[in-house]
């Protein structure tokens, strides 16, 4: 088969579209014909060099696809060849085929043209288990969104409001505001232009900035709040005032979904098709695709997400 391989560490120009071999298929896997893959901020880390895949994962960089199930091990009987479906990777996305433990699949939801599944499995399973499962979110709740245009922002924008709680995202410009309102959102914040610490209230907030965000998300955070961290765009230490933090009994929790053991990426996944899966085939909740590129052009599509100018994800296509 052919996958985009990372030939050294660095920027897009390093991603090459490669014979490789083909993926051994394990008792308790699916192997997928891949439809199609999607960019996460993941995949950049790993491009540069600073985040290898787990145990056992392709070094393939790609945590999502769509496609066909191909083959399944003897110790399958959840899936069959011919299935449409979607999957959570520990990496490999971006390739022909990939085999997965049948744990990480799901099937595609009903409604979505199969290509644009690819860009669910990331994101609403980083969404549902740390918002929902983790921190709790409640009806009538305030969720703070930093980084509303991203993937996991789009998405966690609209699965918050389907699931009635109010919305706040932060944004870097006028037009991904615009967007982000047209989600579903309440209220965006430029961060260029405002700071959120000194306008909004939460209850929850989704962070992916980390250290530089820290302190104004310990500020809006109301009492009983809870402040999860899934990404450190804005650095990794920085000093926290516990008694902020006992005063609002507020709870702060720091998460990643890659390196979990498939037991428990399979709990999420499976309490995704329970309760994300519906909305998603009902229409109250949606992937937001900005752009299509072929997979061999993968370079391509890392220069788009480092620019920084997409809204919702990035596929790459077969």
């Amino acid at each position: 088969m052919r996958a985009i391989e990372i030939t050294r560490p660095g920027g897009p120009e390093v991603l090459e579209w490669r014979e490789v071999p083909d993926p051994e298929v394990g008792r308790g896997d699916v192997l997928i014909d891949v439809t199609a893959s999607a960019l996460n901020r993941a995949d950049v880390l790993q491009r540069g060099g600073h985040y290898d895949p787990p145990p056992g994962a392709p070094p393939y960089p790609g945590l999502e696809v769509s496609g066909v199930v191909a083959e399944v091990g003897a110790d399958v009987e959840q899936f069959k060849p011919g299935d449409e479906v979607c999957a959570l990777l520990g990496g490999g996305g971006y390739a022909e085929r990939v085999a997965v433990p049948w744990q990480q699949v799901m099937p595609a939801p009903e409604g979505v043209p199969l290509k644009e599944a690819a860009g669910l499995p990331e994101v609403a399973c980083t969404v549902w288990s740390n918002v929902f499962m983790l921190a709790r979110l409640r009806r009538g709740e305030t969720l703070l969104v930093h980084g509303g245009a991203s993937g996991i922002g789009t998405f966690a924008v609209q699965l918050a409001k389907a699931l009635g709680s109010r919305v706040v995202a932060t944004v870097g410009s006028a037009e991904k505001a615009e967007q982000v309102l047209r989600l579903g959102a309440d209220e965006v914040v430029n961060y260029r232009e405002e700071d959120f610490a000194e306008k909004v209230q939460a209850d929850v907030i989704l962070d992916i900035i980390g250290a530089k965000y820290l302190a104004g998300n310990l500020k809006v955070l109301r009492t009983g709040g809870r402040l999860v961290i899934i990404a450190l765009q804005g650095g990794s230490k920085a000093e926290i005032n516990l008694g902020t933090l006992m005063a609002k009994r507020a709870s702060v929790h720091g998460t990643t979904l890659r390196a979990r053991p498939v037991d428990e990426k399979g709990v999420i996944v499976r309490s995704v098709v329970e309760n994300v899966w519906p909305l998603v085939a009902g229409g109250a909740v949606r992937p937001v695709v900005y752009a299509e590129v072929p997979m061999s052009a993968a370079a391509e599509a890392h220069r788009m997400l480092d620019s920084g100018e997409h809204v919702g994800k990035i596929l790459l296509v077969r």
